[in-house]
């Protein structure tokens, strides 16, 4: 329950003391009077700007400081000169991110003044990744921060809003015994609708393969998982209110192992099938796994659920023996193509996505060339593929070999390209198919809404905005760079999880050498 402050009114005194949420007219006015009442409630309140970079687990961690601090007095507000709060929720994956960072906070505190001045205050957080790595260095370069979070504290933001009003310029970094999704509230039912019918839920955290490339282990920490009854419980609160698809977080979320009550250990596959069984859940997906922890369980869970998308994200980063010795993968080529192989056998249909590093120290034609081979024999729908950079405090950051930026930079172009290409062929082949369709939102013009496909692509057609959280079938009828463009058939009847891979998919993935 808030603290009553020193002027709080008969009416926020019954707010406070009901649990009421603003708008809900406790009081039991009507018309104009109750308007001019919720439009004073709602001016009291504070805003709060979030600004989150990089993954998904930052996303969803963003919409649930968001809903911690709703119950502190704060609205979100997209408008960064009216926020009375800043919070910036760092990614730190991509090289010079921390100076992304700085420079950010420059403009803030020129923001912070110019408000100061006009007699506002402002509270600027930072928070994530950087927040973890950096610390109070944060607070030696940038004087206008107030505090300092990092991603597994940020349950503690209104005691540390609470020092930072006191001037104390907080710093919590650690890594807490106390369990930070126990201490999260539950968002209220409006707020979950706000954000659309497709939500993410983390359910792992943490990693323990220590990639030679990766800063994930130093600023997130060791693998843990949450109790499953504890993620079910969350997914049934967002399918109550009008979530229809739900996306399984993890930094490796196929390693999940969450201790339910009796004791036992489920793997992520169980999970999977624990939450295809509550009521509205329509599609599942989970993000991002490792080639190691890929289970029978879990590639037969592509096979056996039906709430389960065709899409599977895994992975592999160079299709060079060499390369994922050097980068400390785990795992090499042959262990990847077998997978592929299985998963391919269990969901013939499924679209496949991968992430692909270049330029990793000691990368040569040859190594380069591996990796080319090794997209042209899979085959994939997307991919995500970036030039290796240096992350201070990994092992690969101090080897001597570096790639030439020239010759790094010549190769993303032509890895890409080759993706690029996969990926349209992908998508032309679905032209002619029906597809179910989740209805997200109105389209860009007049009598138009967009949806996702299960292979993830944006789907643009002619239909009522009423669709908007409703599955669809939609014959394909045309691409549109990245999206596809159909036809409104019906009420989703479409089949995904049988039946022979696209024809552009079997082609591209050819033959084994």
């Amino acid at each position: 329950m808030a603290i009553p402050s020193a002027r709080e009114t008969d009416y926020e005194r019954i707010v406070r003391i009901a649990g009421a949420g603003l708008g809900e007219n406790p009081l039991g006015m009507t018309g104009a009077k109750a308007q001019q009442q919720d439009k004073r409630e709602q001016d009291l309140r504070k805003k709060v700007l979030i600004k989150s970079y990089g993954c998904q687990m930052n996303a969803y961690d963003a919409t649930r400081m968001a809903d911690l601090l709703a119950g502190q007095g704060y609205d979100e507000t997209e408008a960064v000169d009216q926020a009375d709060l800043v919070v910036l929720n760092t990614c730190h994956i991509r090289e010079k991110a921390a100076e992304k960072v700085y420079s950010e906070l420059g403009r803030l505190r020129v923001l912070k003044r110019e408000r100061a001045e006009a007699g506002l205050e402002t509270t600027i957080a930072v928070a994530g990744c950087v927040a973890q790595a950096e610390g109070a260095e944060i607070l030696n370069r940038s004087p206008a921060v107030d505090l300092v979070v990092g991603p597994q504290s940020y349950h503690r933001l209104p005691g540390l809003l609470a020092e930072a009003a006191a001037h104390r310029r907080p710093v919590d970094t650690e890594f807490p015994v106390d369990d930070k999704f126990g201490a999260l509230p539950q968002p209220a039912a409006r707020r979950i609708r706000a954000r659309g019918h497709s939500a993410f839920v983390t359910v792992q955290e943490g990693c323990d393969k220590f990639c030679s490339f990766c800063v994930v282990p130093y600023t997130r920490g060791a693998e843990t998982s949450r109790p499953p009854e504890e993620i079910l419980q969350e997914i049934r609160h967002l399918s109550e209110a009008g979530v229809r698809e739900i996306t399984l977080l993890g930094q490796n979320v196929n390693a999940y192992h969450g201790e339910a009550r009796d004791g036992r250990l489920w793997s992520l596959a169980r999970l999977l099938e624990g939450a295809a069984a509550i009521d509205g859940v329509a599609r599942l997906r989970y993000t991002t796994s490792h080639p190691r922890d890929m289970g029978d369980d879990l590639i037969a869970a592509h096979r056996d659920l039906p709430q389960l998308m065709p899409y599977l994200h895994l992975p592999v980063q160079s299709g060079s023996d060499a390369m994922l010795a050097a980068m400390n993968r785990k795992h090499d080529r042959a262990l990847y193509l077998r997978l592929i192989d299985k998963v391919r056998a269990a969901c013939p249909g499924i679209a496949l996505s991968s992430d692909f590093i270049v330029g990793f120290p000691g990368e040569s034609d040859a190594d380069f060339d591996d990796t080319m081979r090794l997209v042209e024999q899979v085959g994939f729908a997307a991919a995500f593929s970036f030039k290796y950079s240096r992350r201070p405090g990994t092992p690969a950051a101090t080897l001597a070999t570096q790639v030439e930026d020239g010759v790094a930079t010549a190769r993303l172009h032509a890895l890409q390209a080759l993706i690029l290409d996969q990926q349209t062929a992908f998508n032309r082949a679905t032209i002619g198919r029906t597809l179910d369709v989740l209805v997200e939102k109105p389209g860009r013009h007049p009598g138009q809404v967009t949806g996702k496909s299960p292979y993830l692509q944006p789907v643009h057609f002619d239909a009522s905005a009423a669709l908007v959280g409703d599955i669809v079938a939609v014959r394909i009828e045309g691409q549109i760079a990245n999206s596809l463009s159909g036809r409104l058939t019906g009420h989703g009847t479409a089949s995904h999880a049988s039946g022979s891979r696209p024809p552009a998919m079997a082609l591209a993935s050819g033959g084994r050498p």
